[in-house]
């Protein structure tokens, strides 16, 4: 499959994914219904104005473009990144330790309980 094919198909999967219709997301972008078709058809490829719209209306153009889901970050998450990057090398590597253990710790955890409700 080409670049334009599998961009037509993620497009397709976001308007979906974001339960707008091909006549919803057009309007949205600014082109005609029978435009959008054309993208999600990958008879012609959107421009950049068209994949700013659609990111504004919830899109993941990085998902679009790439493959790859965007990872959004709760504040929390946020915050835990700030002061991770705050912190010298040392503390980064104590970070780095104490989150993998605990998530390998949830992991067994989680793996324990599964096991034993069979």
């Amino acid at each position: 499959m080409n670049f334009n094919s599998l961009c037509a198909e993620r497009i397709k999967h976001e308007r979906t994914r974001l339960n707008l219709t091909q006549a919803q997301a057009a309007m949205i972008c600014g082109v005609s219904r029978e435009m959008w078709g054309k993208y999600e058809r990958s008879k012609a490829i959107p421009g950049g104005d068209v994949l700013f719209s659609f990111a504004e209306a919830g899109a993941d153009i990085q998902y679009i473009l790439l493959g790859e889901v965007r990872l959004t970050a709760n504040q929390e998450e946020k915050a835990l990144l700030e002061n991770y990057r705050a912190m010298d090398k040392a503390a980064q590597l104590n970070m780095q330790t104490v989150s993998a253990t605990f998530a390998q710790a949830n992991l067994i955890k989680n793996s324990l309980k599964d096991g034993s409700s069979e």
